[in-house]
């Protein structure tokens, strides 16, 4: 979901081919898939297309291809920064819901086992996090010249 929308934002703001964002997992249990049907639903419902995300795997040299890797909730991230290599590699890590001022946790709940809804509310969580997340990223993103990158994950394992 956060892809979806992050890619969205960055294309409505007229930034779309100045950032790249990939989606990998921690897991490789759902390698080369298309995102959970719900999900999909969920994104076409608020006017998003998913139908391009095929999961992928993060691994600890993806670090170097990323300026900046977002995770979904504070497993991934313990995950993500046990892998880094450096202290640089731990810097690039963040939380999602950071950007978000008026997030009561820091984790974006993983909707798997729960209905539609579930989906809905998680899209909306990541939506508002991204749009906080994205007015940071802007202006050096307009007045850089090279582009950004980064990774995020499907669903629970989402990582920008």
């Amino acid at each position: 979901m956060a892809e979806v929308v992050f890619r969205a934002l960055a294309t409505q703001r007229g930034l779309g081919d100045r950032v790249l964002s990939r989606s990998a997992g921690t897991g490789d249990w759902h390698l080369g898939e298309r995102a959970d049907q719900r999900t999909l639903e969920a994104l076409s419902r608020r006017g998003y297309d998913g139908s391009a995300h095929r999961a992928r795997q993060f691994s600890a040299a993806s670090f170097a291809d990323n300026d900046l890797i977002v995770a979904l909730d504070r497993t991934h991230e313990r995950i993500l920064k046990a892998w880094a290599r450096s202290a640089d590699d731990k810097g690039k890590v963040t939380l999602l819901r950071a950007y978000d001022p008026a997030a009561s946790t820091m984790d974006v709940p993983d909707p798997y086992y729960a209905g539609p809804p579930m989906f809905d509310s998680v899209l909306a969580m990541i939506e508002t996090a991204t749009r906080g997340l994205f007015s940071q990223l802007e202006p050096a993103v307009r007045a850089s010249h090279s582009t950004l990158r980064a990774t995020r994950g499907p669903e629970q394992e989402e990582l920008l």
